[in-house]
């Protein structure tokens, strides 16, 4: 199944945003990074490629694991002036937590990277489910 896309703006205008649907599972995952790495190649985004991907990697992966089958997925990009805003929409209300380090887990960790790489996070609701997003500004000239 190959996920519909829509994007808008040129070359010529300060913002882009492309909307993706994909679905809920592991396949999504290098799918969603890939897709992301290579709309930011298109745009010619001034942004770190990697860690928008790393991210979304992330996000994408808590949807597969901890909402699964029955939920949508949805990637939303967007570029405005200087900033990168990625949100993962999906259809489960139970919002994101951030763990403390564990030996004794060893995943659960990607939230934390969110925190630690975004410029800025959060989670929104969103028609009956959520909204995680991050945003990231270009590293300094």
């Amino acid at each position: 199944m190959l996920p519909s896309l829509q994007q808008n703006g040129n070359s010529s205008v300060s913002s882009r945003n492309a909307t993706i649907d994909l679905p809920p599972t592991a396949a999504s995952v290098p799918a969603s990074r890939h897709l992301v790495l290579e709309l930011l190649r298109v745009w010619d985004a001034p942004h770190d490629r990697e860690d928008a991907a790393l991210l979304v990697t992330e996000l994408v992966s808590n949807v597969v694991d901890h909402v699964g089958g029955e939920a949508n997925l949805t990637l939303e990009l967007e570029i405005s002036d200087d900033w990168l805003r990625i949100a993962v929409v999906d259809g489960s209300s139970v919002r994101p937590v951030v763990r403390e380090l564990s030996m004794e887990r060893p995943r659960g960790r990607g939230m934390r990277m969110v925190q630690a790489i975004a410029d800025r996070w959060g989670a929104d609701d969103h028609l009956g489910g959520k909204r995680v997003w991050f945003e990231l500004r270009p590293p300094a000239r």
